[in-house]
């Protein structure tokens, strides 16, 4: 049913739990994840300003994603990493196009039912509503 199933991370905890569920989907129809991880630029600068400091979140990122797969080796399910830079969300939507993405798994937080605006602005609604595919939240 979802052969290419995206698994956006931040590297928290809940995020584990969500790649977790997308390989159970996954391993159903012999698909691929795609773990993704996006660095976020720093406003009103350009990238070559900190070109230093990006280039070494982004190999610390590709350790990272490199470790939440290893737990999955010698499964049936291919999972690939992926870093870019840019607007989360943003970038998150602009990826799930360009690669056929049919599912995108990702963690949410607890909305808080006396205050409930504070869930409005986060990545996780931001991509939920937005997105083309089906969006499953984790919680």
């Amino acid at each position: 049913m979802f052969k290419n199933i995206l698994v956006p991370t931040d590297f928290s905890e809940d995020d584990s739990h969500a790649l977790d569920i997308a390989v159970k989907l996954c391993s159903l129809d012999g698909g691929t994840i795609k773990l993704l991880h996006v660095i976020e630029i720093i406003a009103n600068t350009s990238f070559e300003e900190f070109e230093d400091f990006y280039t070494t979140l982004e190999k610390r990122s590709y350790s990272d994603l490199s470790a939440m797969i290893s737990q999955f080796q010698g499964g049936e399910v291919k999972i690939e990493p992926d870093v870019i830079y840019g607007n989360r969300a943003h970038e998150i939507l602009r990826f799930t196009g360009e690669n056929d993405i049919d599912l995108i798994v990702m963690k949410s937080h607890r909305i808080d039912v006396e205050d409930r605006a504070q869930g409005w602005g986060t990545i996780s609604y931001k991509v939920g509503i937005l997105a083309q595919c089906p969006v499953m939240l984790v919680k």
